[in-house]
């Protein structure tokens, strides 16, 4: 892993058969100069999810851009704070804007029909996840207006000083991610 290494965080029943990890592989492959996507499958658990990710960071020996998704966002900011890594954000959850009370229950997986339960500890578990004051330098933020599941303006204000591209229209899933990709790589220093 000598060309580096952009470790790619999904989001809450997402999973690393996204569009977005299909088209950062398969344009990093086309590159073919060492670099790596690894784009492991989060436990549903934030504490085991973290621990995975934490115990992975340790253990990496390449230099490593962190990329997430909505809740793969968060966590990111987690770790790039934990871990002094650069990370890029896609419309990344701000937890301290959400109500997590309207997720309890049954989630079922956007790619096969895997579920689990999501409860009030999860919720807190998340909670303690939160990082008070992120450091700008360390983020690229990629937002588009036309969100429905995360209010684009709360991310804005969140990572305020980083470099941000705010897009009008768009959803959730970040669709103008492809023409992103160059700025992606170009930022993880690939």
């Amino acid at each position: 892993m000598a060309g580096g290494l952009i470790l790619y965080l999904h989001g809450f029943r997402s999973s690393p058969r996204s569009w977005k990890v299909r088209e950062l592989q398969a344009a990093m492959e086309a590159r073919g100069q060492g670099a790596q996507l690894l784009a492991p499958a989060l436990p549903w658990e934030p504490a085991a999810a973290i621990a995975m990710l934490e115990t992975l960071l340790r253990d990496c020996r390449a230099p490593v851009t962190l990329a997430g998704s909505s809740l793969g966002g968060y966590y990111a900011t987690w770790l790039a704070e934990r871990f002094d890594l650069r990370a890029v954000l896609i419309n990344p959850a701000v937890l301290s804007r959400i109500d997590l009370n309207l997720f309890l229950g049954p989630q079922t997986s956007l790619h096969d029909d895997s579920s689990f339960v999501f409860t009030a500890a999860h919720g807190a578990q998340l909670r303690a996840l939160d990082v008070p004051h992120p450091d700008p330098a360390r983020y690229l933020l990629l937002l588009e207006e036309g969100d429905p599941v995360l209010d684009f303006r709360d991310a804005r204000e969140r990572y305020a000083g980083c470099k941000q591209v705010i897009l009008p229209g768009g959803d959730h899933s970040f669709t103008q991610f492809p023409r992103f990709i160059p700025q992606i790589l170009e930022f993880a220093g690939l």
